[in-house]
């Protein structure tokens, strides 16, 4: 406990800059073409995941706990676009990289909160995926609306407090010498290495986060989808067990997508060039809300199927407007 008392007295004078400099991308030639790239990404997540949750919305048929847990995705992912790439293109393309300290610790606070959401999103479709597979015939009883809301609600709290106790720490450091950030956005990592007082509570931080928020889950949907497999064998004829596992598929898709980049990026980032870490980490976490939906609407049928009913009912509302 000694380790935090310093991190946490109460008459300590903490010296804090007016503001931080974010520096990332630098030296690279046509840097702008990235950017383009990156308002492209952008729109089509806004568009993607506002389709999702539209039609979540509208069609009566899809407020069940399974799409309860897509809303929450979608939802994430386009708060997770709208906090980062809106502010890297400000920041690097239009050359706005300072930010005052408490707007710097407030975009960490929201920038963490929802990608780490977004992780445990998968935990819950994931646990969602197991029932409805392992138990098929108790699943509504198990699995209910309430249920569900419960757990969404409870990992967004979770990680809210988490996240809060890591800027808390940040807070309670003083930045003496440099105050340029070497990341794309107000990251943790590079906050607190700038620190001339004792880090080792946010050191701490650092390293549980990574398994709170990447092990811990990967390691549920492994077991979660060992079980599955375990109970799709029991099942008499392939043609059902692969029937069964086609269910899966585009959340095994998700799971791919979003956790090993993550994982590929943070084992790696003191092997590789700072420019190609920042580019790497900025597609980790800004690719995978623009295909999340495009995945969920190419391989999930009841989406398909109630866009193509929205769109009909629109277009024979216009015929019959016509005539």
């Amino acid at each position: 406990m000694e380790l935090f008392n310093s991190a946490l007295g109460r008459n300590i004078t903490f010296v804090r800059p007016a503001y931080f400099i974010v520096r990332a991308f630098v030296g690279i030639p046509n840097v702008k073409y990235y950017f383009i790239f990156l308002c492209v990404v952008f729109f089509i997540s806004l568009v993607g995941n506002i389709i999702v949750m539209s039609a979540i919305i509208l069609d009566h048929t899809l407020r069940t706990p399974k799409y309860m847990a897509i809303f929450n995705l979608a939802l994430t992912d386009l708060l997770t676009s709208s906090t980062l790439v809106p502010n890297v293109i400000d920041m690097f393309l239009f050359n706005h990289t300072s930010i005052s300290y408490n707007g710097c610790m407030a975009y960490l606070f929201f920038s963490f909160t929802f990608i780490s959401v977004q992780f445990m999103n998968l935990v819950i479709l994931s646990f969602d995926r197991l029932m409805a597979i392992v138990y098929p015939l108790h699943y509504h009883v198990k699995v209910t609306n309430k249920l569900m809301l419960s757990l969404i609600v409870f990992f967004w709290l979770f990680i809210i407090v988490l996240v809060l106790i890591a800027v808390g720490f940040l807070t309670r450091l003083s930045i003496c010498g440099s105050v340029v950030i070497k990341s794309y956005f107000c990251d943790h990592g590079p906050i607190f290495h700038l620190a001339c007082n004792d880090v080792t509570p946010s050191l701490v931080i650092s390293l549980l986060f990574p398994v709170v928020i990447l092990g811990l889950p990967l390691v549920f949907i492994v077991v979660s989808y060992c079980w599955i497999a375990y109970a799709l064998a029991k099942i008499s004829t392939l043609r059902e067990s692969i029937k069964a596992f086609k269910t899966c598929s585009s959340h095994l898709l998700l799971v791919a997508l979003n956790f090993l980049p993550t994982i590929f990026v943070y084992s790696y980032v003191g092997k590789i060039h700072p420019n190609a870490r920042v580019i790497n980490l900025s597609l980790t976490n800004i690719i995978p809300p623009m295909l999340d939906p495009i995945i969920y609407v190419l391989q999930t049928q009841e989406i398909r199927d109630s866009l193509k009913k929205f769109l009909r009912s629109r277009w024979m509302g216009k015929i019959a407007t016509v005539n």
